[in-house]
């Protein structure tokens, strides 16, 4: 196989070292065993990405990404570059010929910082492996939960590695995303698959001139949006700065044990390691959704002069 390594850290962070000495590990293990040679490069930014989801910026106003040969920790015989490009730009580039030929497998991570609730949304090792699913590629997202010094990469490298025979036996462009408490890797509970949560890093935003909107921390969704508006004063000013509140993903530690046992911050926050699969933007064809969306097209689509090649009502949801 072919692994390629990438993260939103960049290409000098200790969790990408960390995956890839694993790696190198797994694979020189392969090779004494039965003589199985595995490939490993590393294709990652050069700079901090963090937040950068599946961002590529605007390529059409640049087509050129300057690029360096990188030295990984402790794995200096791996070839690696360091991008002038987010991570998922940098998973395109490396699966499209720049540095050799097209991975069987993509890795993302270790992140510093787990990605569980909406941080799946936005987070760049997320959004690399998501990227790599586009190119018909199985890929795992790794996140480390941080606070702990030292950080205890090689419990989330361990994991990684142990979920490679999953993702080769799966489907093609199948996404994993592994999020793991900062623990050893005897501390951790045990590997459990995970529901995404409703959580996020930022809890409310507010104005510094004439406008304030309270959000308890423990507020989510709905709820939190709700309680803004019944409280809210005044109106945004011209011109000024938007305050951003940003608390923790996890549930509160008096609310751990009885917030929902499947969701991934919480199961994290019990010790253990959360295992999502994740699905990348296709086209939801429930039929469901399709026939209450489909009901309405006739009258959403009347007053327009459409061309006779695009009918109208039933069957256009489907591409008919």
């Amino acid at each position: 196989m072919r692994v390629l390594l990438t993260n939103d850290d960049g290409v000098d962070a200790p969790g990408l070292a960390a995956l890839t000495r694993a790696l190198v590990g797994w694979a020189d293990a392969a090779a004494a065993s039965d003589g199985t040679r595995h490939e490993i490069v590393v294709v990652a930014p050069s700079s901090n990405f963090s937040g950068a989801g599946a961002a590529v910026g605007s390529v059409t106003d640049g087509t050129r990404i300057v690029y360096h040969r990188a030295r990984v920790s402790g794995a200096e015989g791996v070839d690696a570059y360091g991008l002038d490009a987010s991570p998922a730009l940098s998973v395109i580039a490396g699966a499209l010929g720049a540095v050799g030929p097209k991975p069987d497998l993509v890795l993302s991570g270790i992140n510093y910082g787990v990605n569980v609730g909406r941080s799946v949304l936005h987070s760049g090792t997320v959004g690399a492996a998501l990227t790599a699913s586009q190119l018909g590629i199985s890929a795992l997202a790794v996140s480390l939960r941080s606070g702990t010094t030292p950080n205890p990469w090689e419990s989330a490298a361990d994991l990684a590695v142990a979920l490679i025979p999953v993702l080769e036996r799966a489907p093609a462009r199948t996404v994993l995303n592994l999020n793991v408490p900062s623990l050893p890797l005897s501390e951790i509970l045990g590997l459990r698959w995970a529901r995404v949560s409703g959580a996020g890093l930022i809890k409310a935003a507010s104005g510094t001139n004439s406008w304030e909107t309270p959000n308890p921390p423990e507020m989510e969704g709905p709820a939190a949006a709700e309680g803004a508006r019944a409280v809210i004063e005044g109106g945004p000013a011209d011109s000024g700065e938007i305050l951003l509140s940003v608390g923790s993903p996890f549930p509160r530690s008096d609310d751990v044990e009885s917030a929902d046992p499947h969701e991934d911050a919480t199961l994290v926050a019990q010790g253990y390691a959360a295992l999502t699969a994740l699905r990348g933007p296709r086209a939801d064809d429930d039929p469901g959704l399709i026939e209450l969306l489909d009901g309405g097209l006739a009258e959403a689509l009347a007053h327009l002069e459409l061309g006779s090649g695009l009918g109208l009502g039933r069957g256009i949801g489907r591409g008919g």
